[in-house]
């Protein structure tokens, strides 16, 4: 990376920084260029000549916090999708801990950022990331499991508000259980443990 390279990634990242920051006091659609470059430390001039406008910023704003995301996860999130026709259907769980450590760990150490992105989801284009999750992962482990085509949108929707609504309450009571005793109720709430006079189902 050059100079001039590093100035640029410098300058979006303060950006992308500030309107995250923005976005935790109020919607994006109220979020002005004057306040973003304020927030950055920026001129006018400087935003235009990267962005044509606030949604432009968005986009890259919304890669950022992805970006910052998978850097948490030591597996190689690219390799995901090669695993659906050369693995048995048990490695196709992701409610496991070498995936929920790491998910679990971003949420507690950016937790102002995780609720911004709750609250904004679809102006955050996290709407299409979920449709490209589903496309290319989530759709191809439910045909492995033997879910009927028109199920697996209800399906995964399901579970994936579940999980989203346990971090929500932790991250309501502060994050104050840990990690281990969070998985432990994630894991128990999606794959099911039922208890009837001292045995398990």
């Amino acid at each position: 990376m050059n100079k001039n390279e590093s100035k640029y990634f410098n300058t979006a990242v303060k950006m992308d920084e500030a309107l995250i920051a923005l976005l935790e006091k109020k919607e994006f659609s109220y979020i002005t260029v004057k306040e973003i470059c304020e927030a950055a430390g920026v001129n006018r001039s400087t935003f235009y000549l990267h962005y044509e406008n606030t949604a432009d910023l968005l986009k890259e704003a919304t890669q950022h916090i992805l970006n910052r995301f998978q850097s948490y996860f030591m597996i190689d999130t690219e390799s995901i999708s090669a695993r659906f026709t050369q693995t048995d259907r048990q490695n196709l769980l992701f409610i496991t801990p070498e995936y929920l450590t790491p998910y679990l760990t971003f949420i507690r150490d950016n937790r102002r950022l995780f609720k911004t992105v709750m609250r904004e989801f679809g102006s955050m284009g996290f709407d299409q990331v979920y449709h490209k999750m589903f496309t290319y992962i989530f759709d191809p482990i439910l045909a492995q499991f033997a879910f009927p085509a028109h199920t697996r949108t209800y399906v995964m929707k399901f579970y994936l508000s579940g999980i989203t609504a346990i971090a929500m309450e932790w991250l309501a009571n502060d994050c104050t259980d840990g990690i281990d005793t969070m998985i432990e109720i994630i894991t128990e709430c999606v794959l099911g443990k039922l208890k009837i006079d001292g045995q398990t189902f």
